[in-house]
């Protein structure tokens, strides 16, 4: 089965395997071979109607049940059991927050207890970070030679404060990581080309990065609104905050521009489910 998403370069692979649900991969990720890692599609799932098929959210009026299947879905297809996993409660912050074996099951079998975060770190095998997508930037970072990763959910105010930054120092302090050591990858998300925004949240971009990056970052059209690009944006925070270029994956495809297969909200509104990025460090092999 063919994803048919609209790409131009070799960011992304496909776990396109018969039976499985199938999910997007990175190759630079893969390459470090000391995580499992993943990121949604709307396909392969059981939810129906504005959520079909593979929602993979508790809040949005879905079937609590048909949610719970389309995680051990998922979840299969990756080699990740749902016990593993710990959900993020994201509110657009610049919040990471450290999790270990005790989170698992945090926001599937448990109360949700880790609210108003919007990034996961950690250095524990076998917990699973899960943070929640429906046009927002997926932030993947992994430190192979500290055994830690990192995962946040970056939207155009976590971009603005630079989680990104935030995570990796995050990083840091907690566990030592070198940024000149850390694989990142910025994932699945709305294009700037699809990504309209007003003058008061360029306002914001344009006291927070140096105007050497504006030509970069967005242009302003004859209605007055501007185009956003929230992929180089999250770049240029990679950068700053230390990590190399040749450790960057960008991605180039729209969760928008390929509604029929990704979840949007600026294209779907309300009526729609959520995606999902998942990183879990493997179990070291005896």
């Amino acid at each position: 089965m063919s994803l048919g998403f609209q790409y131009k370069n070799e960011n992304h692979i496909f776990d396109e395997i018969e039976g499985r649900t199938p999910y997007l991969e990175f190759p630079l990720l893969r390459q470090t071979k000391v995580v499992k890692h993943g990121f949604s599609t709307r396909l392969g799932g059981v939810s129906q109607e504005g959520f079909s098929t593979l929602n993979l959210s508790f809040t949005r009026g879905d079937k609590e049940e048909n949610v719970r299947e389309n995680f051990r879905r998922i979840g299969e297809a990756m080699g990740i059991s749902c016990e593993h996993m710990v959900f993020s409660q994201q509110t657009h912050t610049t919040n990471v927050e450290k999790v270990s074996k005790k989170d698992c099951g945090c926001g599937i079998f448990s109360k949700q207890i880790l609210q108003d975060v919007d990034g996961l770190v950690t250095d524990v095998k076998e917990v699973c970070l899960v943070t929640f997508y429906a046009d927002c930037v997926p932030l993947y970072f992994v430190d192979p030679k500290k055994k830690v990763i990192g995962l946040s959910h970056s939207g155009w105010r976590g971009t603005v404060g630079k989680i990104g930054k935030v995570t990796v120092e995050k990083m840091q302090t907690e566990y030592g990581c070198n940024p000149k050591d850390i694989i990142a990858t910025i994932g699945p998300s709305i294009c700037q080309d699809c990504y309209e925004v007003s003058e008061d949240v360029i306002f914001q971009f344009q006291n927070q990065f140096h105007k050497k990056y504006w030509n970069q970052l967005f242009y302003q059209k004859e209605n007055g609104k501007f185009q956003l690009d929230l992929w180089k944006a999250n770049e240029i925070v990679f950068l700053e905050a230390g990590i190399l270029k040749e450790h960057i994956a960008v991605t180039n495809i729209c969760t928008c521009c390929n509604s029929e297969l990704l979840y949007s909200h600026r294209k779907m509104g309300n009526n729609r489910g959520n995606l999902a990025a998942f990183l879990m460090l493997k179990e070291e092999v005896k």
